[in-house]
């Protein structure tokens, strides 16, 4: 159920600006709306230390911890965590070209370059050449060398002499020495390798300080928040005032309980206007709120005036999972191993969330138990069998998906039509549901190939009926071509909408259909291996992979159905933004 809301007006002395937003953050219940919004912004200085602390928390999350505490307050350890990452990139992207110019200098094996040195100041030349290995014998000079290996064909050879000139094969060609040897890179790159594991040991001590930055950044956000519902107040010499939103229940008995933490103030509440745009909270019953983890991590918020869609989506989604998994054994797999694994999923996921998919795998077992299916394998007999890929079995499978397409899309249909009630576009509506019942009968033909139109079967009727009432009650008008006319000219569009929303749940079988081969195909593979181990672990290993999928396509479709079809049947634009209310806590010493 979508809350109502109340605007809230509040006034009080100048001097008791900040009380007022002291009490306002305790009571927790104002939606503060600036009356500039330019100039509802946080210092710059905070929102740094806020985006600094972040960024040191994900850097922390992935190192373990290491050795003892460091002693430093958790500004100075956030500062440390960004400086220590930034070296340590630093260092990786030199080791990695150090790395290459390693390989680029392979053929020079480990020669140094003060042995060069070492002989020109002799008094001797020392030339180096690449020449072709079966030319190595011609190269004539006091000394010949070959440094490294022979690589590619090619030899490397330092060609010593005392002045005389050098005798070379067509093949040789002359080479300048490196700025750096490959002993000296390889020296480098080893210590830069050391200072790197430094560096993640020192990470990893700080990461014992993780707890004192998470407090330290939510004092931060509070700070922020504290500062924009400062800046978002109108103040004067003599008064301060601020607007919002409320839930009415809440708004009702505001100023009471300003009154009752010592301030004078004047209160108003008003009801939102058509212009108006509030923000939307969402009560929602017990065995709805699992619904709320996907809506949180999807970031969706419906309008304060569109619907609250919350109670069909749980009703619908887990339908759509069980049979978009379609395999019993899965749906056992999520339901157990999130039951054992609650406590440490829960805050990982969200509660909410965890506890969704688990609704979700208990209705893909009871899934699994109707078709008979189990990890691949058909247990029981039963007419509902996607993995065994007869015909008659998706045919099926086919007719109940489209049928829950066209229960699920005529509800959202007559759901708008409630709400237009008493006004005459209500019909429009109805004769929409009606229309989806007559488009059903159209893909049963195209799609399932059922001789749905004849005498026997009524589609042909709720497609005619559907489609004049939708035509007729489209665009009420007092000028009948406008109102035939509007109505006419939006029909061909929406009608090919419908056909394509109810063609859409056909991907509730082949998706199922699709899981249910993949794991059978598992199984067909395993054993043909023979051998029960490898069979074991590659049962195991293709199971997981094709639940992995099956989630992605719980997702992928599952949700699609819901958020697409569904809500652009309903009318739904999704444009709303969460309720949420100002709120600072008491700071713990003040309670102490």
């Amino acid at each position: 159920m979508i809350v109502s809301m109340r605007k809230v007006l509040i006034a009080s002395r100048r001097s008791d600006h900040d009380a007022l937003l002291r009490a306002l953050g305790r009571l927790g219940v104002v939606h503060l709306v600036p009356v500039e919004q330019a100039a509802a912004v946080a210092d710059e200085q905070t929102m740094a230390g806020i985006d600094h602390a972040h960024r040191a928390l994900q850097i922390l999350a992935a190192h373990h911890p290491h050795g003892d505490a460091p002693h430093m307050p958790a500004d100075k350890a956030v500062e440390e965590a960004l400086r220590i990452h930034r070296q340590t990139s630093e260092r990786q992207n030199r080791l990695g070209l150090l790395h290459r110019r390693i390989l680029e200098l392979k053929m020079w094996g480990d020669v140094r370059l003060e042995q060069f040195q070492a002989l020109r100041q002799a008094g001797l030349n020392v030339t180096v050449i690449s020449v072709e290995a079966k030319d190595l014998a011609d190269v004539r000079g006091d000394l010949v060398q070959p440094i490294g290996d022979i690589h590619g064909g090619q030899a490397l050879v330092a060609v010593v002499s005392r002045g005389g000139e050098l005798q070379l094969p067509e093949s040789a060609q002359v080479h300048e020495l490196p700025a750096q040897d490959r002993p000296s890179l390889q020296a480098e790159a080893a210590g830069l390798h050391e200072a790197i594991q430094a560096d993640r040991r020192e990470l990893g001590q700080l990461v014992h300080l993780t707890h004192a930055i998470e407090e330290q950044l939510t004092n931060l956000q509070r700070q922020a928040d504290y500062t924009v519902a400062s800046r978002s107040m109108l103040t004067s010499e003599d008064i301060t005032a601020l607007q919002g939103w409320a839930p009415a229940e809440k708004a009702a008995g505001l100023a009471a309980d300003l009154a009752a933490k010592g301030l004078d103030c004047a209160c108003q509440s008003f009801e939102p206007t058509e212009d108006d745009e509030p923000p939307t909270l969402i009560k929602y019953p017990r065995w709805v709120r699992p619904i709320k983890g996907l809506f949180d991590i999807m970031g969706t918020v419906c309008g304060y005036k569109e619907f609250d869609v919350s109670a069909p989506f749980m009703l619908a989604l887990p339908v759509f999972a069980a049979m978009l998994i379609g395999d019993g054994g899965y749906g056992l797999v999520i339901l157990l191993g999130l039951g054992l694994l609650h406590k440490k999923a829960a805050p990982a996921l969200g509660r909410d969330f965890v506890n969704l998919l688990m609704i979700v795998g208990a209705a893909t077992f009871i899934w699994g138990c109707l078709t008979g299916s189990f990890f691949g394998f058909s247990l029981i007999k039963s007419p509902l069998i996607p993995v065994n890929m007869s015909d008659e079995s998706q045919q099926l499978v086919m007719r109940i998906s489209f049928f829950l397409g066209a229960i699920h899309l005529s509800l959202a249909q007559l759901w708008q039509a409630v709400r237009l009630f008493p006004n005459i576009r209500f019909l429009g509506k109805v004769g929409w549901a009606i229309f989806v019942w007559g488009m059903l009968g159209v893909v049963l033909q195209l799609v399932a190939g059922i001789d749905t139109f004849t005498s026997a079967w009524p589609y042909l009727y709720f497609l005619v009926a559907g489609a004049a009432m939708a035509i007729l009650f489209a665009h009420p008008s007092r000028n009948p071509l406008k109102w035939l006319g509007y109505g006419i000219a939006d029909f061909p569009l929406s009608g090919i909408s419908t056909f394509s929303d109810v063609t859409s749940y056909v991907r509730l079988m082949a998706v199922g259909l699709a899981s249910g081969v993949l794991a059978s195909s598992f199984n067909t593979m395993a054993m043909e291996v023979g051998f029960w181990p490898v069979t074991i672990v590659i049962m195991i290993l293709g199971h997981a992979l094709n639940l992995a999928l099956c989630l992605i396509a719980l997702f992928a479709h599952g949700v699609r159905l819901n958020m697409l079809e569904f809500s652009n049947n309903l009318g739904m634009q999704w444009t709303g933004y969460a309720y949420q209310p100002f709120e600072q806590p008491m700071r713990r010493e003040k309670q102490r």
